[in-house]
């Protein structure tokens, strides 16, 4: 099982209000640089929000909602300290509610 990271808010705020993109592709820019293989995804309407595990932190998002996720638990604290309104959390998968974490990534 993999563990994934992820900060969550609503799906406008996320793309809309804030300017992710320029965060994401700094980030992506400076792996191409240290030749790192990207281990972050921006997921609109994350399925994996629906798994019960999960239900406390969905119940704060507004939606439709969207998220960041990571294997990396530090970059996603950089973005909640950076994004200040949105919800963190963790989730393993695959597991039984949650097969595939980045299906709706794809």
């Amino acid at each position: 099982m993999t563990q994934y990271h992820f900060v969550a808010a609503s799906e406008t705020f996320l793309t809309v209000e804030e300017p992710l993109d320029e965060v994401l592709r700094e980030r992506v820019r400076n792996y191409g640089e240290q030749g790192k293989e990207i281990d972050f995804w921006l997921v609109k309407r994350p399925a994996f929000l629906q798994a019960p595990e999960l239900k406390a932190i969905a119940d704060q998002v507004p939606q439709p909602a969207a998220a960041v996720v990571s294997t990396d638990a530090k970059f996603i604290e950089f973005m909640k300290l950076r994004l200040e309104f949105v919800a963190k959390g963790s989730f393993e998968a695959p597991s039984t509610s949650i097969p595939d974490a980045l299906a709706s990534a794809a």
